[in-house]
């Protein structure tokens, strides 16, 4: 059974950072293209970062391209998001999925997610 667990979540100023990390199990981690999402008001998932799985090749949605760093541990199974110089509307529940490499779509996330919260 696919496990993801989210950590690193919280209130942050603006201009702020913050890691995320996603704890993965009960799959083959190493084989599988990962994405951060995090749901919008409206309830739906955006994606905000790619990287496939051998960890080499990264995309990241224009509004957080220059701030936001995804990297994987592939001996440790963990994503991670780093992101600085955050903005208030970062605000959102990040979640780690699979998927979403090369155009494909990424899976529907599951878990429990993370809040990031970016006020004054």
């Amino acid at each position: 059974e696919v496990q993801l667990v989210e950590s690193g979540g919280g209130l942050v100023q603006p201009g702020g950072s913050l890691r995320l990390s996603c704890a993965a199990s009960g799959f083959t981690f190493s084989s599988s293209d990962m994405t951060w999402v995090r749901e919008n008001p409206g309830g739906d998932f955006e994606w905000v970062s790619i990287i496939n799985s051998r960890g080499d090749s990264m995309s990241y949605t224009d509004s957080v391209k220059g701030r936001f760093t995804i990297s994987r541990d592939n001996a440790r199974n963990t994503l991670s998001l780093q992101m600085n110089r955050l903005k208030t509307e970062d605000t959102a529940r990040y979640y780690c999925t699979t998927g979403g490499y090369g155009g494909r779509p990424f899976n529907t996330p599951r878990s429990q997610g993370t809040q990031v919260i970016v006020s004054s």
